[in-house]
């Protein structure tokens, strides 16, 4: 198991509650690459918006951090919100509302997300530049994109760490679902599983079904 980095995240900004864990949420943050400056930008609200892990991503020049590096600014028996959950979406597929903030874990790994080609070079939502050889191009395009913004070796590798990792301490299956890459009953029913954020949100494309990815999940 890669060692873990605290980071001292307020016990203002989640709940000190445990909660019986039964699922596990992959995210993306949609922004740079360093995990402790998505902790900062959370500490800057009250809402206790967060996940108790961040993946930091490729490195800049400063190299405070690692490629892959597992960030906890909280124990992953407590909780905080990070589904946006709304209650429309339960009554669509006619189940009963569930908190699965509470139930759930989160992990956020730090990635641009989807990107649009245009002359020749690959761009983000904010208009940076995404280098071609962190470019994953998609064989069939997911919610209108065919490039994103690619999950590192050593991402993916501190997610398939942690996955295991909490299936010995909390029972969670890993069992692979081909659904969580929509929203699926089975999330929103608080079923036991590994999902993403698009297993809950129509309007979310994280995490992004790369081969890669999905091939780690697959061995599981």
């Amino acid at each position: 198991m890669k060692t873990i980095t605290q980071y001292a995240f307020p016990a203002t900004q989640y709940v000190a509650e445990e909660k019986q864990k039964l699922q596990i949420y992959l995210h993306h943050t949609a922004g740079n690459p360093n995990p402790k400056q998505t902790y900062q930008g959370w500490e800057s609200n009250t809402e206790r918006i967060a996940t108790c892990i961040v993946i930091g991503g490729l490195p800049d020049k400063n190299k405070s951090w690692a490629d892959g590096e597992i960030v906890q600014g909280f124990s992953s028996k407590y909780w905080a919100w990070h589904l946006g959950l709304k209650e429309s979406i339960f009554y669509k597929f006619g189940i009963p509302y569930k908190s699965l903030d509470r139930i759930s874990i989160g992990i956020e790994i730090c990635n641009w997300g989807q990107l649009t080609l245009k002359e020749g070079k690959f761009y983000n939502y904010v208009n940076g530049v995404v280098p071609i050889e962190q470019v994953c191009e998609l064989a069939i395009p997911y919610k209108g994109f065919k490039y994103f913004h690619a999950y590192t070796d050593a991402q993916i590798e501190s997610v398939q760490q942690l996955l295991v990792l909490w299936k010995g301490k909390y029972g969670i299956p890993l069992t692979y679902n081909a659904d969580i890459w929509d929203v699926t009953p089975r999330a929103l029913n608080g079923e036991s599983g590994v999902f993403t954020h698009n297993s809950v949100r129509f309007d979310k494309c994280d995490i992004s079904p790369q081969p890669k990815m999905i091939e780690m999940l697959k061995t599981l």
